[in-house]
């Protein structure tokens, strides 16, 4: 860093947020842009980030009943052509197998052979192809319900890509399960979001608002489609998880039927449920700054990274031994069900080395040196403050309270982004100061608008187009703690009452 550079990210959030999210990434070492169009290489740093965000959730869908299981990656065309909505929605993104080998022509260049006679898509979603599995698993209510996770990749062929938000290949979860009855279908729906809202808010330190989707945004096929939405720093709306009951719908396009108790022929009730990679974007976006991503205690890689400052040759054993029993006595320690996770970094590069950590977001970072030694001292810097506000503190005092640091740390993330979020979310009743709110003033900068707008609507799906065409604007979600007052719709002034609705762009 020269004495001009103030931060390690450029460009920064106010002058190019677009620009400043993808040198984050870059500058992290998580991901890069692969060689095939539109998806993404996950590094190592990144990688350990979704590992232990998935092992959290694996283990909140287990104690569920959820099983894990996996099924193909290629889905028969057919399959998918019994759902009408369902194909509709994703026909656009699918991609599509037509060809089983190659050969190469005249001219010795690689060619498609092997015309397939029936093509097969690559998975977008799993609804059809673990369908057709449960109507051969299940003969009785006896064998229900059915409680179903896959983890695993799945492609939807975007337009704009963007690494971890949109991409054409993604990881993610998919829940499928099968009930014997609708209301059992429906609490199976809500309890799979309140795990992604536990994820969300627990973990990833990021305040969802948790609701239902209006028929034109729900998912193709789902009778009922409810969201965890959060607020980006740019103030967009980022869908971060949904769980959909599918009622019977998907149930009789794969006849999925079983004999009740009173001995009658009956089709399933079904949801299902994901989230993905999206939610590193998310957090990302929701707690990084202009010197680079800063991780959430609870979900990130490293919990403390030892920096031992060895300026001769003859300080080193001495450095080293005192940090290595540092990084034992931390490890010692459990932190919500783990040991702290510690890395020790003797790379001599001089200051390249804080700052490399800084922007790998680790939230504790430490160093060592001799005179820290001779006071039996550590010099302890948090991510989620100023990376100049460092202080010296007793070395026992640090590694007894390493775990209530560390939970101070990831409540000040979700404190900030919660304050962020109530600070951009407004009540507004009046069409030309809500047009107003999401008009850029400078045009320059069609990111940069007011946020969340809380206003009513008539629930007719023609004013909720007439906004998105005009302003870009989607209801993110009818929210389910919202008040059952009454107004006029924002867009047409028809009597609205049901309550305020959450209007925002989105991602």
């Amino acid at each position: 860093m020269t004495k001009k550079d103030e931060t390690a990210i450029s460009p920064t959030r106010a002058q190019n947020y677009p620009e400043w999210y993808q040198q984050v990434i870059r500058a992290s070492d998580m991901a890069e842009i692969s060689p095939v169009r539109g998806c993404m290489v996950i590094k190592p740093w990144g990688y350990a980030l979704w590992e232990n965000l998935s092992r959290a959730l694996d283990d909140m869908f287990k104690a569920t009943g959820v099983k894990n299981a996996y099924f193909p990656l290629f889905i028969p065309i057919d399959f998918l052509e019994k759902e009408a909505r369902h194909v509709e929605g994703f026909a656009k993104e699918c991609a599509v197998v037509t060809h089983h080998k190659l050969e190469k022509d005249e001219n010795g260049k690689l060619v498609p052979a092997g015309k397939l006679n029936e093509p097969l898509i690559v998975r977008p979603t799993s609804e059809t192809i673990i369908g057709d599995a449960f109507a051969r698993w299940i003969r009785s209510y006896r064998d229900l319900p059915v409680l179903i996770n896959q983890w695993a990749n799945v492609v939807r062929w975007e337009m704009r890509t963007r690494i971890f938000l949109r991409t054409s290949e993604f990881l993610w979860q998919e829940g499928h399960t099968v009930h014997a009855t609708k209301q059992e279908a429906i609490d199976r729906t809500f309890m799979m979001l309140n795990v992604y809202k536990k994820m969300a808010e627990q973990y990833l330190a990021i305040p969802v608002i948790t609701g239902e989707k209006t028929e034109a945004e729900k998912f193709p096929g789902a009778e009922i489609t409810t969201c965890i939405e959060a607020m980006m720093q740019d103030r967009r709306a980022l869908q971060a998880g949904t769980s959909h009951f599918l009622g019977q719908n998907f149930a009789k396009a794969s006849d999925i039927r079983f004999q009740s108790a009173e001995e009658t022929e009956q089709y399933g009730w079904t949801t299902s449920w994901g989230v993905s990679t999206r939610l590193i974007g998310g957090l990302i976006m929701t707690h990084s700054d202009d010197n680079g991503v800063v991780f959430p205690p609870r979900i990130s890689p490293t919990h403390v990274v030892l920096l031992p400052i060895i300026k001769r040759e003859d300080h080193r054993e001495t450095v080293m031994k005192y940090s290595t029993d540092l990084a034992e006595k931390l490890r010692s320690q459990n932190y919500h069900g783990s040991a702290v996770r510690v890395e020790i970094d003797e790379r001599n590069i001089g200051g390249a080395r804080n700052w490399e950590w800084i922007k790998k977001g680790v939230p504790v970072r430490v160093e060592i040196g001799p005179k820290d030694i001779e006071k039996q001292a550590v010099y302890v810097s948090r991510r989620d403050r100023d990376r100049k506000d460092s202080v010296s503190m007793d070395r026992q005092e640090f590694a007894d309270g390493i775990c209530d640091l560390l939970d101070e740390i990831q409540n000040s993330l979700y404190e900030k982004a919660l304050d962020y979020q109530n600070q951009h979310t407004r009540d507004i009743d009046d069409k030309d100061e809500f047009d107003a709110f999401f008009t850029p003033e400078n045009k320059e900068r069609p990111e940069i608008h007011g946020g969340f707008a809380r206003s009513h609507w008539c629930g007719k799906t023609e004013c909720e187009l007439a906004i998105k065409e005009r302003l870009n604007v989607t209801i993110r979600c009818i929210p389910f703690d919202r008040e059952k007052q009454d107004g006029k719709c924002i867009e047409c002034g028809a009597p609205a009452k049901s309550g305020r609705v959450i209007f925002a762009k989105a991602y």
